[in-house]
């Protein structure tokens, strides 16, 4: 089956669409659990499937450290060694090396960096990466760039979109083509819209099979982000899927599905839910807070997970209070579920129309909070 993204609704800016890929078709907008090391923390790869997830994240940089992408090959591919079927998206690893890499050395020629898991050194071409991802059998293989932490100096965020969009022809030449795989550019450029442009066409000319948008999420207010994403998104093209990395709140994703944004992926539902905080209709919920310690009530009474249809807030409370696994479990599986739920949503109201009405109503009951009885 060929790689192949059609939109089937659109809503304003807004597309509801399905890509159709070699490991199954993803209805879009949709939602990535981030799977960094061939596992999504505190969950089963049955219990994701369960929240609705369609595709999951795994990262280039922390799979070449260990078990090595070479390892992962021999076991039969991702998909086999973590169980998960479905597509896998593979983010390059730029980012982890200018994030969490020790004495990183950008050139022309790629990233040279010390492992913050051993001091090892090792060197990361847009070639590499590719070949790493390739190993991995990664549905969506994403270029090598250089990502740069807001704000910064304008030159510098310049330099290094012009050096992503060189080593975005490199990926594109060492990417092998195969039915039902797909490589994404990386548009760059910080917030500045003649830079983000000048990146996109570039990208367009260079020729892709979707194209994210990166660089964002890394120390911009959502104000800045979502006008960054007004000047970046009519410059892509209208048949290939729109990814936002990295992104991020609720609001954040209502936000960008309204403004033309077809993906997205975040370590927020699970970080958050492994620290005791829940998404929900009504806001964010603390479960520490001591007033949820003899609260029989669900977390939310209208979400479908096992937290909320089988567990009181006073039994999640003693949970993550006393550190136990099985409240990081719980807490993980309802934040994820939300997110599916709320992509669910988002998919329906483009479909019928009505995406801006469903947008009011995601706001007015986030801004009510969660004093009262959900």
């Amino acid at each position: 089956m060929p790689f192949r993204f059609d939109v089937s609704a659109r809503d304003g800016a807004a597309r509801q669409g399905r890509l159709q890929t070699a490991h199954g078709p993803i209805e879009t907008p949709t939602f990535m659990p981030v799977g960094t090391a061939a596992t999504v923390k505190a969950m089963t790869p049955e219990a994701v499937r369960e929240t609705g997830a369609q595709i999951i994240l795994g990262n280039t940089y922390h799979l070449m450290l260990r078990p090595t992408a070479e390892r992962v090959a021999k076991l039969g591919g991702l998909h086999k060694f973590m169980n998960w079927p479905g597509p896998i998206l593979t983010d390059s690893g730029g980012f982890q090396v200018m994030s969490l890499a020790q004495l990183n050395k950008v050139s022309e020629d790629g990233v040279a960096f010390q492992s913050h898991i051993d001091g090892a050194r090792y060197e990361l071409s847009p070639e590499r990466s590719i070949e790493i991802q390739h190993l991995l059998d990664a549905t969506i293989t994403m270029q090598l760039d250089e990502c740069v932490k807001l704000p910064a100096d304008e030159t510098r965020v310049a330099e290094a979109m012009r050096l992503s969009l060189r080593w975005a022809e490199r990926c594109r030449a060492a990417f092998r083509q195969r039915d039902g795989y797909g490589l994404f550019g990386i548009v760059q450029g910080g917030t500045n819209a003649a830079l983000r442009e000048e990146s996109a066409k570039g990208l367009i000319g260079t020729g892709f099979d979707g194209y994210a948008v990166g660089g964002l999420a890394v120390g911009e207010t959502q104000a800045e982000m979502f006008a960054t994403l007004n000047v970046t998104v009519p410059h892509l093209p209208q048949d290939r899927p729109r990814y936002l990395m990295g992104v991020g709140k609720p609001s954040d994703l209502v936000g960008a599905v309204q403004r033309g944004i077809d993906m997205f992926d975040c370590v927020m539902p699970t970080r958050s839910g492994r620290n005791g905080q829940a998404f929900t209709r009504r806001g964010t919920v603390n479960i520490r807070n001591a007033r949820h310690a003899e609260d029989p009530r669900p977390l939310d009474a209208h979400c479908r997970c096992p937290a909320c249809s089988q567990y009181s807030r006073a039994y999640l409370h003693h949970l993550v209070r006393s550190d136990e696994i099985l409240g990081a479990m719980l807490m993980t599986a309802h934040n994820l579920t939300y997110y599916q739920d709320l992509m669910i949503g988002m998919r329906t109201a483009i479909g019928e129309g009505r995406l801006q009405a469903f947008a009011a109503d995601f706001h007015a009951g986030q801004a009510l909070g969660d004093i009262e009885p959900l």
